[in-house]
């Protein structure tokens, strides 16, 4: 004869009821683990803390301290080889010293975005006071400023792409058929905004900077890749150390943004002589092969920044 089932310890009124917010709590809320009791203060698994409450004011300031300004973090020691220690950050990562620094693409966006936005405020009065004004306007022919000549600009150049006004007459060479008629109407038709477009490009290009790295930095990886082909390194490999060095030269842009002009030279000397120094110690190459294969990285940089520089000229002034 089978046994009965002894009753559930729930199921008479006399018993206690398990309260279904003490099941809650004796879990984490991050991971689901299983918490023991007495109640600990983090997770066993995912170390998260267990008594969760919104933090006082005092209590968000103490993190983001600890998060980011902190003597006993990452950050001191990262800022301190970046910019002292050229390409040792670099080498750190590739030998997998990575959890006692920053993350090369946390690294580069903090900075370039402290950069970027210290650039905006520098230079957004001074762009701004500089634009000239329309003066008068009577056919695409004789377009006249205050300030300048606009019967001749000049657009683009790259490869022989280029387009434009040559004493007042239009002309457009090697590029589509559709673009050039619209920057032919744009200038005939509505050539006055489009110069006000023209002289206020210089904070147009600024406010796209930031977008425009995005893309020259996998370029620069592909020319160190290209360059180096025989350190037999991956491509994402050169593009840790693009980010490290674009984040060095965002760090100089910040110090070239300050009024003491001593410091703005060392900055510039700085971030021409850097590069050299870390391609050096990252790709331990000869110093006559280092020296050669910089001169060439410069050459396809420079030429990067113009093709994309122009390219967003004319699409600023196209569309």
């Amino acid at each position: 004869m089978t046994a009965p089932i002894p009753a559930s310890p729930i199921d008479g009124p006399n018993e206690l009821a398990i309260d279904p917010a003490s099941l809650v709590s004796s879990c984490c809320p991050n991971c689901g683990s299983k918490l023991t009791s007495p109640l600990p203060k983090y997770c066993g698994d995912c170390g998260q803390e267990t008594n969760l409450r919104a933090p006082s004011l005092l209590e968000f300031i103490q993190q983001l301290g600890g998060a980011y300004i902190s003597t006993e973090g990452a950050l001191w020691r990262t800022l301190w080889r970046l910019l002292l220690l050229p390409g040792q950050l670099t080498k750190e990562y590739l030998a997998g010293r990575r959890k006692r620094y920053v993350l090369p693409l946390r690294l580069y966006l903090t900075i370039s975005v402290l950069a970027l936005l210290s650039l905006r405020m520098v230079t957004s009065a001074k762009i701004e006071a500089e634009t000239p004004t329309i003066d008068k306007t009577s056919s695409s022919h004789a377009i006249g400023l205050k300030n300048g000549d606009t019967a001749n600009i000049h657009i683009g150049g790259l490869g022989g792409y280029k387009a434009g006004l040559k004493d007042g007459v239009f002309f457009c060479e090697k590029l589509p058929a559709a673009m050039c008629k619209r920057l032919e109407r744009r200038l005939a038709v509505d050539h006055a905004s489009m110069i006000k477009e023209w002289v206020q490009l210089s904070e147009r290009a600024l406010n796209n900077l930031g977008a425009t790295m995005f893309v020259l930095l996998p370029c620069f990886a592909v020319w160190l890749k290209l360059l180096f082909w025989d350190r037999r390194l991956h491509y994402t490999e050169h593009m840790i150390f693009a980010l490290h060095l674009h984040a060095f030269w965002f760090s100089m842009l910040l110090l070239m943004l300050t009024p003491w002009e001593a410091l703005t030279v060392l900055a510039a000397i700085a971030a021409a002589l850097y590069p050299v120094i870390a391609l050096h110690r990252v790709y331990q190459t000869r110093w006559w092969s280092t020296l050669l294969r910089a001169f060439l990285l410069m050459i396809l940089n420079v030429s990067s920044i113009a093709f994309v520089l122009a390219s967003f000229a004319l699409l600023t002034l196209v569309t």
